[in-house]
């Protein structure tokens, strides 16, 4: 496959991967905001996610983790909405959809829910960035190298 430039093309080539594909992809996309989160369960689970060796009750331990992670950050969000919190909350749904069972799983995959929460964690950040360093375009340019190397790879 030929460079992707587009979410048609990403959302295409996501479909294409099998499940536990998807979940190393979506681990990929979620190592880059991963910073944008303070709590270290997060980065605990990432790791459970991508060894391929994990048995299915780590996997059920590390979801529970990752979920009691979106709730306390969605809680610290609170009504004055930090942006910062926020981003936290974002990282802690795209981990949350990376390791859910694929029975439990939304019909797009845990990529695409990684990625979109992955983006959404950027966004976030972008709203408190004064400095207009970052982009909005960044992360799903990034995303869709990524997917592409993956894809290449894979190939090969």
């Amino acid at each position: 496959m030929s460079q992707i430039t587009n979410d048609a093309e990403f959302k295409q080539a996501l479909q294409g991967l099998d499940y536990a594909q998807q979940r190393v992809v979506a681990v990929m996309f979620i190592e880059h905001v991963l910073p944008l989160s303070s709590d270290e369960r997060l980065n605990r689970v990432v790791k459970m996610a991508s060894d391929p060796n994990a048995s299915e009750d780590e996997l059920s331990s590390a979801l529970d983790s990752a979920k009691a992670a979106t709730l306390d950050s969605h809680a610290r969000c609170g009504a004055e909405g930090h942006w910062s919190e926020q981003a936290g909350y974002f990282v802690a749904r795209a981990v949350v959809a990376a390791i859910t069972p694929e029975a439990q799983s939304r019909a797009s995959g845990p990529a695409w829910q990684a990625a979109i929460s992955s983006r959404m964690a950027h966004i976030s950040v972008l709203i408190d960035d004064e400095s207009n360093e970052l982009s909005i375009h960044t992360e799903t340019e990034w995303q869709y190298q990524i997917l592409s190397d993956y894809l290449e790879r894979k190939k090969s």
